[in-house]
């Protein structure tokens, strides 16, 4: 895929990563979830604090995936690593090695970056994106339960 190029996100693609972020909630079957906004995806990627960066793949300079992903850090290791947050690509380009292609590129910032792992989320029901990660040698860890507060229990805590 020779017109393939991934390159960090910019302003100008804001619509187009949030056009992935809804495309990706209907894909996961949570469309009506989504309450982030170009401005509030603007705010966290360029804003005078974000608190998280993008890479969009393309072909012939049009967007056809991106993966969001923010810095963690490990006490164990005691290194930083990478919290993928999503990872996407337009059906019209699935199977053709671009989402392996935007891993490659985080892979590539995380070794760069001296970054120990990068770790990401995958609902169970999405059992191709299971397989694809494993087809990359990750591996799920059984061992950690995903915990959250948020709405009613996050304010009123």
């Amino acid at each position: 895929m020779s017109d393939l190029v991934v390159r960090p996100a910019v302003p100008g693609d804001i619509h187009a990563l949030h056009r992935f972020v809804v495309a990706l909630a209907e894909d996961e079957a949570f469309p009506g979830d989504v309450t982030a906004s170009p401005s509030s995806l603007t705010d966290a990627l360029f804003g005078a604090h974000p608190v998280a960066e993008a890479v969009i793949a393309a072909v012939r300079e049009r967007p056809v995936g991106f993966a969001l992903f923010y810095p963690t850090y490990s006490t164990v290791l005691g290194r930083q690593g990478i919290h993928l947050d999503d990872l996407y690509v337009d059906r019209i380009w699935r199977g053709r090695g671009v989402g392996r292609i935007l891993l490659k590129y985080l892979t590539d910032i995380a070794n760069a970056r001296g970054c120990g792992r990068v770790e990401w989320w995958v609902l169970r029901t999405n059992v191709d994106a299971i397989r694809f990660y494993r087809r990359l040698q990750a591996r799920g860890l059984d061992e950690i339960e995903v915990m959250r507060l948020d709405g009613d229990a996050l304010r009123s805590f």
